[in-house]
């Protein structure tokens, strides 16, 4: 069958987009001097918003809710807009702020975004041709630029110390429960999501931190349930688990990658589902949101 033929599996689109910033470098990032700014993004982008400025005083929003942010938080004085295609809901928001003269930094990986001409600063990050919902190199990138994590360290830690850990019958298993460092704590929506996305309601993926860990989530137990720690040391849960460490400098995005690394590795040992699915799924959203939605892009 020739419907994957194009389509990469998400460890592979990890280690490309690693080679990217290596090649390519990335721009430097100023999330200007606001004291109270509002963040917009959707999915991903509203959690690479989170992890960029957890350190400030920031407003978080998405499409749904910034009209009522800019409502009921009277300090906020910038915006920051996050999204990699700079499209879809992206412009109508930037149009808005901009009508209630609010300054307006877009980070965006589309130098033609349509937001871009509504912005007052656009920041435009490198990205490889991806699966449609992979987003490694749009949102890797902008975190990247904030955290200066070195994309080649994170690269050499991959294959030397990482890749020769991922079991090989990954198959066995339908249930997967990642525990993430409390600091990296932003980051367990991207993987929860990536699963969804990934697998539907075929492989089942939970994501916590080793404290919410510890409060009722491993009550009901699985056969096939595999535990994955990363960058903590799990001797209390679960039969079947892997601890993978995680270097001093490593930051989110180093986290990200050696995620998204394994997640890929699940999918590549499983049946292609998202690949015998994407193509019909894109058709659908395609009509959904009145725009063409590629499988690749």
């Amino acid at each position: 069958m020739t419907f994957g033929a194009k389509l990469i599996d998400l460890d592979e689109c990890v280690i490309y987009a690693l080679d990217l910033f290596i090649q390519k470098g990335l721009p430097k990032l100023s999330l200007g001097n606001y004291k109270r700014p509002l963040v917009v993004g959707s999915g991903n982008a509203a959690v690479t918003g989170r992890i960029i400025l957890k350190d400030s005083d920031a407003v978080f929003a998405d499409e749904g809710t910034y009209k009522e942010k800019l409502k009921t938080v009277k300090e906020i004085d910038g915006a920051i807009l996050i999204s990699a295609s700079g499209g879809k809901h992206a412009p109508i928001i930037a149009k808005e702020l901009k009508k209630k003269g609010i300054e307006v930094r877009l980070l965006t990986n589309n130098k033609d975004a349509a937001a871009r001409k509504h912005a007052d600063k656009t920041f435009v990050f490198p990205k490889n041709i991806e699966p449609y919902t992979y987003n490694t190199s749009t949102y890797m990138s902008m975190i990247m630029a904030k955290t200066k994590e070195n994309p080649k360290k994170i690269l050499e830690h991959i294959k030397k110390s990482v890749d020769a850990v991922i079991p090989k019958n990954l198959r066995k298993y339908d249930a997967y429960f990642i525990i993430l460092p409390t600091e990296f704590d932003n980051i367990r929506e991207m993987l929860a999501t990536k699963f969804d996305e990934l697998f539907g309601p075929k492989i089942s993926g939970r994501v916590f931190t080793p404290e919410q860990t510890k409060h009722a989530k491993t009550v009901v137990p699985a056969e096939r349930e595999f535990f994955l720690s990363i960058g903590y040391d799990n001797k209390d849960f679960g039969k079947k688990r892997l601890n993978i460490s995680l270097p001093k400098w490593a930051g989110p995005a180093t986290v990200m990658a050696i995620s998204y690394y394994f997640i890929g590795h699940i999918q590549k040992q499983n049946p292609p589902y998202f690949k015998k699915n994407i193509f019909a799924y894109t058709k659908n959203a395609s009509r959904i949101f009145k725009q063409e939605i590629k499988p690749l892009g």
